[in-house]
């Protein structure tokens, strides 16, 4: 008899004799009945057992408790109407037990895998292996399956050739620490795992394949947070002949296929900003459009106003912006204690804020502008009755940072976004260098494969801040999906850029030789993207953590719980690799 799922079973099955092999989620005794709440992958199903009936049945599973594995046959009957469970899929039928037997028993768990049983998070990594019997875990990894197969069909139907880059590599050190792998036959050598496969599908490129996509897992020793694992997964995509048009359609036609497996349209195409734009009017290159406020410069009417503090900062250099909240100009002390706060920790000096209360307008700071001016700044901002104006002066990064926190502390706290829409959004222009005080030189916005725009080259030297570069990133609800850019495929422009970013000639033949070398061999323009898979499965999911919608996470520190990794390891295979273990302490800065 071929095996049936516990969750597959409807009223049009009864009458049908069925197996049932699952995990006993329930038991109730009622005197002269036994009832077993049975659940596997597909669901639950209720069995009920009559000892007077099948006393053979009712012996064998005398014993069985919550988590041990049955297999039970029996034939599939309606419940009486009084007995219907609306909220059960299988709500209408249970199965009448005639054989039965105990395949495994279970120890009593620390936790049961029941949505309205409370466990803490240490306890549901020490015990993956039961917390991933969870209904809302399975749900979310079959997700995770469907959202990966429909993503390669859809690449092989667009002409992609699904490519496994190498997981052992060299180091080629950029941004986040590598993994580092000893190699026990070259002494005194390693491997990196990849942070990506940039270079490797680059090299495709070079190779003439032309259309390369794969579901590549990656690794980064870098400092965690909620939505960040050491270990990842990414749908990495690269395009030969391609501008940025053609990378953003093939783009988003596959979320066009993806999200709808959870019910939702995204209706290509995307809205499109400049990072330039985004800043100025969102104060973030991941801006969340589902919020309708928008960030105004003021400068020009409060430049050469009798407060020194906004004169000053256009003196300086720097901008007067300010973001109108409707509903607060009767916010609380506490609330723009904590706005100025906020501000604080982006940089800026502090929060400003001009109210309209029954037609009146009052500034934070008396006596300082004129009604001309106040009316001015009220109606360039849009402030309505009963609103503020929250007002940053300063430099323009730190203003930008500051007010677009600003801009989501406040929508959250009056309800200011709109939670049923998905707001997909390409930011494209961004600078193709900063300047890090910390390090004293540039540094790649993206990565130094990045290619510049072409109308800007002429700066790439003599002003390389000013340098856009022709990336992209894809933003979804203020949450960045991923990016890519059209890439350097000209050696002698890629050794202009490493230049720029302080890598010689020497340093960069050494690090990254083998790629100058194969693009001299005749390299097609191309570019490409890169999308975390976890995060974009986790919002179609409606996940709270990345941890949702990965089988077997590691906690914020990098953790393993359940297997205790990462671990020790004995002096033996130390000494094979060559390697010692220093004091603790030592060697460390």
């Amino acid at each position: 008899m071929k095996r049936r799922g516990s969750g597959s079973l409807r009223a049009a099955d009864a009458g049908e004799r069925v197996l049932l092999q699952a995990w006993v989620h329930r038991r109730r005794d009622l005197g002269g009945l036994i009832f077993l709440n049975l659940r596997d992958r597909s669901g639950n199903a209720q069995v009920v057992v009559r000892p007077e009936e099948a006393p053979e049945v009712a012996a064998v599973l005398a014993e069985a408790r919550q988590e041990w594995v049955v297999e039970v046959e029996g034939v599939v009957a309606r419940r009486a109407p009084d007995a219907v469970n609306p909220e059960m899929a299988t709500g209408e039928i249970e199965v009448v037990a005639e054989t039965a037997r105990v395949l495994a028993r279970a120890a009593v768990p620390p936790f049961t895998p029941d949505a309205k049983v409370e466990a803490s998070e240490e306890n549901r990594l020490r015990y993956r292996y039961l917390d991933l019997r969870r209904a809302d875990l399975q749900r979310n990894l079959m997700l995770r399956h469907k959202a990966t197969l429909e993503i390669l069909r859809y690449f092989d139907e667009q002409g992609f050739i699904n490519v496994e880059t190498p997981i052992l590599t060299r180091s080629t050190p950029e941004g986040a620490r590598d993994y580092l792998v000893p190699s026990r036959v070259h002494r005194g050598e390693f491997y990196a795992m990849p942070q990506s496969p940039q270079l490797f599908k680059q090299i495709l490129m070079v190779s003439g394949l032309e259309r390369y996509v794969q579901i590549a897992r990656c690794f980064r020793d870098e400092d965690l947070r909620a939505d960040r694992q050491p270990e990842f997964t990414q749908i990495d995509v690269e395009i030969s002949f391609a501008d940025e048009e053609e990378v953003i359609s093939v783009i988003e036609g596959m979320f066009a296929r993806l999200f709808p497996l959870v019910g939702i349209d995204p209706a290509p195409p995307f809205r499109r900003l400049t990072w330039a734009e985004a800043m100025a009017r969102f104060g973030s290159d991941r801006p969340d459009l589902r919020c309708a406020l928008e960030i105004v410069d003021l400068g020009d009417l409060l430049g050469g106003s009798g407060f020194r503090g906004f004169r000053q900062a256009v003196e300086e250099g720097g901008v007067v912006r300010g973001l109108a909240v409707p509903g607060a100009a009767t916010a609380s002390r506490r609330l723009r204690d904590a706005w100025a706060e906020l501000a604080r920790g982006q940089g800026a000096a502090g929060v400003l804020i001009l109210t309209r209360k029954e037609g009146e307008l009052a500034f934070q700071v008396k006596s300082v502008l004129t009604g001309d001016e106040l009316a001015a700044v009220a109606q360039r901002a849009g402030l309505e009755e009963g609103g503020a104006i929250l007002l940053v002066a300063g430099p323009e990064r730190s203003t930008a940072a500051a007010l677009g926190a600003l801009r989501l502390a406040v929508a959250r706290e009056y309800g200011l976004i709109d939670e049923d829409r998905h707001e997909f959004t390409w930011v494209t222009g961004f600078p193709l260098v900063e300047w890090d005080e910390d390090r004293g030189r540039w540094e790649s916005t993206h990565h130094p494969f990045t290619a510049p725009d072409p109308g800007d080259l002429d700066r790439l030297e003599s002003d390389p801040g000013s340098v856009r570069s022709r990336a992209y990133d894809l933003v979804l609800n203020g949450l960045e999906l991923g990016g890519g850019s059209i890439r350097i495929h000209q050696p002698e422009l890629q050794e202009r850029v490493f230049a720029l970013l302080g890598i010689g000639a020497e340093e960069a033949h050494e690090r990254f030789g083998f790629l100058l070398e194969a693009l001299s061999y005749g390299a097609p323009p191309h570019g490409g993207v890169a999308f975390g898979l976890d995060r974009i499965v986790m919002l179609m999911a409606g996940a709270a953590s990345l941890r949702d919608v990965i089988a077997f996470p590691k906690t914020t520190s990098a953790t393993d719980l359940m297997t205790s990794a990462p671990a020790p390891v004995d002096a033996a295979q130390l000494a094979e690799l060559g390697l010692e273990m220093m004091p603790r302490g030592e060697g460390e800065s």
